[in-house]
Protein backbone atom coordinates (compact mmCIF):
# COMPACT_ATOMS: atom_id res chain seq x y z
CA UNK A 1 0.00 0.00 0.00
CA UNK A 2 2.78 2.41 1.04
CA UNK A 3 4.39 1.97 -2.79
CA UNK A 4 0.89 2.58 -4.56
CA UNK A 5 0.89 5.83 -2.58
CA UNK A 6 4.08 7.13 -3.26
CA UNK A 7 3.23 5.98 -6.68
CA UNK A 8 0.05 7.79 -6.88
CA UNK A 9 1.67 11.04 -5.17
CA UNK A 10 4.39 10.80 -8.17
CA UNK A 11 1.52 10.80 -10.82
CA UNK A 12 -0.78 13.01 -9.20
CA UNK A 13 1.83 15.87 -9.15
CA UNK A 14 2.27 14.85 -12.78
CA UNK A 15 -0.49 16.34 -13.72
CA UNK A 16 -0.11 19.22 -12.19
CA UNK A 17 3.07 20.36 -13.85
CA UNK A 18 1.43 19.04 -17.62
CA UNK A 19 0.35 21.83 -19.82
CA UNK A 20 -2.27 18.86 -21.15
CA UNK A 21 -3.69 18.58 -17.99
CA UNK A 22 -4.44 22.52 -17.97
CA UNK A 23 -5.90 22.62 -21.47
CA UNK A 24 -8.04 19.02 -20.63
CA UNK A 25 -9.11 21.10 -17.32
CA UNK A 26 -9.97 24.30 -18.83
CA UNK A 27 -11.70 23.15 -21.86
CA UNK A 28 -13.97 20.74 -19.37
CA UNK A 29 -14.94 23.44 -17.02
CA UNK A 30 -15.57 25.94 -19.83
CA UNK A 31 -17.98 23.95 -22.00
CA UNK A 32 -19.77 22.89 -18.28
CA UNK A 33 -20.35 26.35 -17.76
CA UNK A 34 -21.32 27.24 -20.67
CA UNK A 35 -24.09 24.52 -20.94
CA UNK A 36 -24.59 25.30 -17.12
CA UNK A 37 -25.75 29.01 -18.35
CA UNK A 38 -27.54 28.01 -21.32
CA UNK A 39 -30.83 29.85 -21.05
CA UNK A 40 -32.84 26.97 -23.03
CA UNK A 41 -30.80 24.14 -21.95
CA UNK A 42 -28.66 24.38 -18.70
CA UNK A 43 -29.75 24.49 -14.72
CA UNK A 44 -32.41 27.44 -15.17
CA UNK A 45 -34.81 26.62 -18.29
CA UNK A 46 -37.38 29.32 -18.03
CA UNK A 47 -40.75 27.99 -16.72
CA UNK A 48 -38.74 24.78 -14.79
CA UNK A 49 -37.43 23.69 -12.00
CA UNK A 50 -33.91 24.39 -11.08
CA UNK A 51 -31.80 21.05 -11.96
CA UNK A 52 -28.69 19.51 -12.97
CA UNK A 53 -29.71 16.75 -14.69
CA UNK A 54 -29.38 18.40 -18.59
CA UNK A 55 -25.69 19.55 -17.80
CA UNK A 56 -24.43 16.41 -15.97
CA UNK A 57 -25.80 14.36 -19.64
CA UNK A 58 -24.01 16.46 -21.15
CA UNK A 59 -20.78 16.40 -19.24
CA UNK A 60 -20.89 12.32 -19.47
CA UNK A 61 -20.10 13.02 -23.18
CA UNK A 62 -17.97 16.20 -22.96
CA UNK A 63 -15.75 13.62 -20.46
CA UNK A 64 -15.45 11.77 -23.59
CA UNK A 65 -12.91 14.20 -25.11
CA UNK A 66 -11.28 14.96 -21.82
CA UNK A 67 -10.39 11.97 -20.12
CA UNK A 68 -8.53 10.25 -22.89
CA UNK A 69 -6.83 13.29 -23.05
CA UNK A 70 -5.69 13.08 -19.44
CA UNK A 71 -4.97 9.34 -19.46
CA UNK A 72 -2.94 9.29 -22.93
CA UNK A 73 0.11 9.87 -21.34
CA UNK A 74 0.13 7.42 -18.52
CA UNK A 75 1.82 5.05 -19.94
CA UNK A 76 2.52 5.74 -23.99
CA UNK A 77 4.80 8.58 -22.21
CA UNK A 78 6.82 6.34 -20.48
CA UNK A 79 7.29 3.46 -23.54
CA UNK A 80 7.92 6.42 -26.06
CA UNK A 81 10.50 7.76 -23.35
CA UNK A 82 11.81 4.74 -22.31
CA UNK A 83 11.10 4.61 -18.90
CA UNK A 84 8.76 1.89 -18.72
CA UNK A 85 12.06 -0.24 -18.01
CA UNK A 86 13.35 1.05 -15.42
CA UNK A 87 9.76 1.51 -13.89
CA UNK A 88 8.85 -2.43 -14.53
CA UNK A 89 12.42 -3.32 -13.45
CA UNK A 90 11.58 -1.12 -10.05
CA UNK A 91 10.77 -3.71 -6.53
CA UNK A 92 7.04 -3.12 -7.44
CA UNK A 93 4.78 -5.07 -8.89
CA UNK A 94 2.46 -4.33 -12.28
CA UNK A 95 -0.39 -4.17 -10.13
CA UNK A 96 0.85 -1.36 -7.73
CA UNK A 97 2.01 0.55 -11.10
CA UNK A 98 -1.55 0.46 -12.71
CA UNK A 99 -3.39 0.99 -9.67
CA UNK A 100 -0.76 3.63 -9.17
CA UNK A 101 -1.65 5.28 -12.55
CA UNK A 102 -5.21 4.79 -12.45
CA UNK A 103 -5.51 6.87 -8.90
CA UNK A 104 -3.31 9.47 -9.93
CA UNK A 105 -5.66 10.79 -13.02
CA UNK A 106 -8.66 9.56 -10.75
CA UNK A 107 -7.58 11.78 -8.24
CA UNK A 108 -6.71 14.63 -11.07
CA UNK A 109 -9.95 14.24 -12.21
CA UNK A 110 -12.16 14.46 -9.33
CA UNK A 111 -10.30 17.42 -8.34
CA UNK A 112 -10.98 18.37 -11.92
CA UNK A 113 -14.80 17.89 -10.85
CA UNK A 114 -15.11 20.18 -7.79
CA UNK A 115 -15.34 23.55 -8.84
CA UNK A 116 -19.09 22.69 -10.60
CA UNK A 117 -19.84 22.10 -7.04
CA UNK A 118 -20.25 25.69 -7.53
CA UNK A 119 -23.02 25.36 -9.68
CA UNK A 120 -25.00 23.34 -6.92
CA UNK A 121 -24.46 26.53 -4.67
CA UNK A 122 -25.61 28.69 -7.28
CA UNK A 123 -29.05 26.87 -7.36
CA UNK A 124 -29.35 26.78 -3.87
CA UNK A 125 -28.75 30.37 -3.47
CA UNK A 126 -30.81 31.60 -6.80
CA UNK A 127 -33.53 28.52 -6.79
CA UNK A 128 -34.89 25.76 -5.23
CA UNK A 129 -33.85 22.13 -6.46
CA UNK A 130 -34.35 18.99 -5.76
CA UNK A 131 -30.64 17.60 -3.97
CA UNK A 132 -31.46 14.12 -4.58
CA UNK A 133 -30.44 13.91 -8.31
CA UNK A 134 -27.55 16.59 -7.87
CA UNK A 135 -25.53 14.06 -5.16
CA UNK A 136 -26.88 11.07 -7.52
CA UNK A 137 -25.41 12.95 -10.34
CA UNK A 138 -21.96 13.55 -8.97
CA UNK A 139 -21.64 10.10 -7.85
CA UNK A 140 -22.59 8.51 -11.12
CA UNK A 141 -20.12 10.99 -12.40
CA UNK A 142 -17.48 9.72 -9.94
CA UNK A 143 -18.15 5.90 -11.15
CA UNK A 144 -17.97 7.25 -14.91
CA UNK A 145 -15.07 8.71 -14.34
CA UNK A 146 -13.73 6.04 -12.81
CA UNK A 147 -14.46 3.55 -15.66
CA UNK A 148 -12.92 6.24 -18.31
CA UNK A 149 -9.66 6.66 -16.59
CA UNK A 150 -9.12 3.02 -16.42
CA UNK A 151 -10.20 2.28 -19.65
CA UNK A 152 -7.73 5.16 -21.18
CA UNK A 153 -4.85 4.14 -19.00
CA UNK A 154 -5.54 0.38 -20.86
CA UNK A 155 -5.20 2.05 -23.99
CA UNK A 156 -2.16 3.74 -22.75
CA UNK A 157 -0.59 0.93 -22.27
CA UNK A 158 -0.84 -0.49 -26.02
CA UNK A 159 1.17 2.11 -27.56
CA UNK A 160 4.02 4.33 -27.51
CA UNK A 161 2.08 7.21 -29.58
CA UNK A 162 -0.41 9.87 -26.85
CA UNK A 163 -2.42 10.27 -29.89
CA UNK A 164 -2.89 6.73 -30.84
CA UNK A 165 -3.69 6.40 -26.78
CA UNK A 166 -6.55 8.73 -27.34
CA UNK A 167 -7.96 7.76 -30.08
CA UNK A 168 -8.01 3.97 -28.77
CA UNK A 169 -9.54 5.04 -25.23
CA UNK A 170 -12.15 7.57 -27.06
CA UNK A 171 -14.19 4.94 -29.21
CA UNK A 172 -14.80 1.88 -27.01
CA UNK A 173 -16.35 5.25 -24.90
CA UNK A 174 -17.74 6.25 -27.77
CA UNK A 175 -19.65 3.27 -28.45
CA UNK A 176 -20.58 2.23 -24.91
CA UNK A 177 -21.83 6.06 -24.68
CA UNK A 178 -23.91 5.11 -28.00
CA UNK A 179 -25.27 1.62 -27.78
CA UNK A 180 -28.54 2.82 -25.53
CA UNK A 181 -29.77 5.09 -28.40
CA UNK A 182 -28.97 2.69 -30.92
CA UNK A 183 -30.67 -0.51 -29.24
CA UNK A 184 -33.65 1.80 -28.88
CA UNK A 185 -34.88 1.37 -32.58
CA UNK A 186 -34.06 -2.58 -32.66
CA UNK A 187 -36.69 -5.63 -30.99
CA UNK A 188 -36.10 -7.59 -27.90
CA UNK A 189 -34.18 -8.69 -26.65
CA UNK A 190 -31.35 -6.61 -28.48
CA UNK A 191 -33.20 -3.36 -27.26
CA UNK A 192 -32.56 -4.39 -23.61
CA UNK A 193 -29.25 -6.31 -24.45
CA UNK A 194 -27.68 -3.13 -25.95
CA UNK A 195 -29.13 -0.69 -23.53
CA UNK A 196 -27.83 -2.97 -20.69
CA UNK A 197 -24.57 -2.66 -22.34
CA UNK A 198 -24.30 0.49 -22.45
CA UNK A 199 -23.26 3.42 -20.39
CA UNK A 200 -26.21 6.30 -20.15
CA UNK A 201 -28.59 4.03 -19.29
CA UNK A 202 -26.64 2.84 -15.78
CA UNK A 203 -25.77 6.83 -15.58
CA UNK A 204 -29.75 8.00 -16.03
CA UNK A 205 -30.87 6.65 -12.57
CA UNK A 206 -28.21 8.47 -10.50
CA UNK A 207 -29.05 11.60 -12.78
CA UNK A 208 -32.38 11.19 -11.18
CA UNK A 209 -31.18 10.69 -7.57
CA UNK A 210 -31.70 7.03 -8.07
CA UNK A 211 -28.24 5.18 -6.95
CA UNK A 212 -29.09 1.64 -7.36
CA UNK A 213 -26.28 -1.71 -6.80
CA UNK A 214 -26.72 -2.95 -10.38
CA UNK A 215 -25.29 0.51 -11.63
CA UNK A 216 -22.76 0.70 -9.26
CA UNK A 217 -21.74 -3.03 -10.30
CA UNK A 218 -21.61 -1.74 -13.93
CA UNK A 219 -19.40 0.58 -13.68
CA UNK A 220 -16.47 -1.32 -10.93
CA UNK A 221 -17.02 -4.31 -12.97
CA UNK A 222 -15.74 -2.39 -16.42
CA UNK A 223 -12.93 -0.35 -14.28
CA UNK A 224 -11.58 -3.28 -13.11
CA UNK A 225 -11.85 -5.30 -15.76
CA UNK A 226 -9.93 -2.76 -17.90
CA UNK A 227 -7.42 -2.67 -15.12
CA UNK A 228 -6.56 -6.44 -15.02
CA UNK A 229 -6.29 -6.00 -18.59
CA UNK A 230 -3.86 -3.38 -18.43
CA UNK A 231 -1.94 -5.23 -15.44
CA UNK A 232 -1.70 -8.28 -18.29
CA UNK A 233 0.05 -5.82 -20.82
CA UNK A 234 2.02 -4.57 -18.48
CA UNK A 235 3.10 -8.77 -17.78
CA UNK A 236 3.66 -9.75 -21.27
CA UNK A 237 6.49 -7.03 -21.86
CA UNK A 238 8.30 -8.28 -19.23
CA UNK A 239 8.39 -11.93 -20.83
CA UNK A 240 9.46 -10.42 -24.25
Amino acid sequence: MEKILLLTRRELSAYFVSPIAYVAMALFLLLAGVFFAFPWFGAFRPGQPAQMQYVFSVMTFVLMLVVPALTMRSLAEERGSGTIETLLTAPVTDLEVVLAKFLGCWLFYLGMLAPTLLYAVALAVFGNPDFGPIVGGYVGLALLGAMYVAVGVLASSLTRAQVIAFVVAFFPLLVLWVLGPIGGSLPSPWRTILREAGTLAHYEDFNRGVIAAVHVAYFVTVTVYALFLTVKVLESRRWR
